[in-house]
């Protein structure tokens, strides 16, 4: 059986904070606020995961107000929701997923993301797209105020492991 997931995120940037996409520290004057470490991609991707399995979003598993979760990385995050949808047996099949940001420029890092996403899942790199675009300066990522990032995921019910033996 396979199932559909659709997750989305959004954070403030602010100065004095790392900038963490897809789970690498990307150079800018800016980071994202958050009560971890602000990955909207990762946030995207592991809501997309438990909305596909229908088991809540990432809020309910990692709760903001949670003291094991402050300043957390991300991955690790990620890392457990792979683990949450495997126990109802489920695993990745693919992600495709997009962020909005007017800058920092993220085309030059998306296959670092790609690598850095498939490791922590456990899936081939080929299985997670990420493309990157801007608003064309609208709203408060125009404004370059936040992030925003889509996920739309693929999980399929069956046996352990999407890595391919090639």
């Amino acid at each position: 059986m396979i199932r559909v997931g659709f997750g989305f995120d959004v954070h403030q940037l602010v100065p004095d904070r790392p900038l963490w996409l897809g789970g690498i520290l990307i150079p800018h004057t800016h980071g994202l606020l958050g009560h971890s470490d602000a990955d909207v991609l990762i946030h995207a991707i592991c809501d997309a995961l438990l909305g596909a399995a229908n088991l809540r979003d990432i809020g309910y598993h990692f709760p903001d107000t949670a003291a094991e979760t402050d300043g957390i990385d991300s991955k690790i995050l990620l890392r457990k929701t792979v683990g949450i949808i495997a126990e109802k047996g489920y695993r990745v099949g693919n992600i495709d997923a997009t962020v909005c940001a007017e800058h920092p420029k993220l085309n030059p890092h998306i296959p670092a993301m790609q690598a850095c996403l498939a490791e922590v899942m456990g899936v081939d790199s080929d299985a997670i797209s990420i493309k990157a675009t801007t608003t064309e300066r609208l709203g408060f990522t125009g404004r370059e105020e936040g992030i925003s990032a889509y996920a739309v995921c693929l999980v399929e019910r069956g046996a352990r492991g999407a890595r391919s033996e090639e």
